[in-house]
């Protein structure tokens, strides 16, 4: 038996397509943060008393016609650990499920430390990441804290996050406006998957992200804030064009989303530095320094309300409750 704590990661440069559906092996690097507010709790207790697997979400029994894909990810853990028996699992969100606020990543993370710490196998930080990486290709990264940097690697064995700067010395922040915490019509990976098969400026994606990527090291480097939001704003803009490119084309957004962008950039035009970014979902964060955080509330909240904005510091890593 153990439990462990995740916390969900928010893409600054995205992973967007998958060259290997299967290993869920990414087409390229991608790098985030990972945010303090919203976290995921697994408990994994394994017994040789089960038949078949368990999964409960906050408390609710997941039918079994409706738990494949974890039960799928089960068997992998067991193929990769040498594990026979069956679990029991039982997790609770503090993050809304599929509405675009990286929800999976933190689940599958928490889940995969939990079933590496109960097997009483030894285990690297970097053998879970490859597991949480099978279950949701951005869980790779929610195992470590801070900025982290997930290498898309060639195989099952060297596709796998890494830390860049797991307690984060510069005062970058987020805010989270939820503006729809419903489940999203599109899923990530359908999306994925249609961007992938028939959007005709996928491959500039890829030479986008690799220079993206390159400048956000550096921005790193010299705790450029303003620099971090400039490109985090536009590889995720540039990574929503592709939606609309696919065929069937779609989007993420809702009026409410562009409405959110818009306050963003009249904040900027006012002299006050804020970016926007945007994963899968309707949901908008604002990348700031919190020296301007007060501001920015007080201006989001006329717009949205203070309830529907949630301000996060960079989060932990995995962790394990004893």
């Amino acid at each position: 038996m153990a439990t462990a704590k995740a916390h969900t990661n928010i893409a600054l440069v995205k992973y967007w397509g998958k060259r290997d559906e299967t290993l869920i092996l990414p087409w390229t690097d991608s790098l985030s943060l990972t945010l303090n507010e919203f976290y995921t709790t697994t408990k994994v207790t394994f017994s040789e008393t089960l038949e078949h697997d368990n999964f409960y979400i906050d408390r609710i029994l997941v039918d079994q016609k409706n738990n494949q894909k974890l039960t799928n990810f089960m068997n992998v853990a067991r193929e990769k650990i040498g594990l026979t028996y069956f679990a029991n699992v039982e997790s609770f969100n503090c993050v809304p499920i599929s509405a675009g606020l990286a929800s999976s990543s933190s689940a599958f993370a928490a889940l995969a430390g939990a079933i590496y710490e109960a097997s009483g196998v030894d285990y690297t930080l970097n053998d879970v990441s490859k597991l949480a990486r099978r279950g949701s290709g951005s869980a790779t990264r929610s195992v470590f804290g801070g900025l982290a940097e997930w290498k898309k690697g060639s195989t099952d064995d060297d596709s796998y996050a890494q830390p860049i700067q797991e307690t984060v010395d510069f005062g970058i922040e987020m805010i989270a406006i939820l503006l729809d915490t419903t489940k999203k019509k599109v899923s990530s990976r359908l999306g994925m998957q249609t961007t992938v098969d028939t959007s005709p400026f996928f491959n500039e994606w890829v030479k986008v992200v690799e220079k993206d990527m390159q400048i956000m090291h550096q921005a790193i480097e010299k705790k450029d804030i303003n620099l971090i939001g400039e490109i985090a704003e536009s590889n995720a803009m540039r990574m929503h064009s592709l939606t609309l490119s696919a065929s069937p084309s779609f989007t993420y957004f809702n009026a409410d989303s562009l409405l959110a962008m818009q306050e963003v950039e009249k904040l900027r035009t006012n002299g006050v530095k804020c970016f926007y970014t945007m994963d899968a979902g309707p949901n908008v964060k604002v990348i700031y320094d919190r020296k301007n955080r007060e501001t920015i509330l007080q201006e989001l909240s006329k717009v949205f309300g203070r309830d529907r904005l949630v301000v996060s510091q960079p989060g932990p890593g995995i962790e394990f409750i004893k």
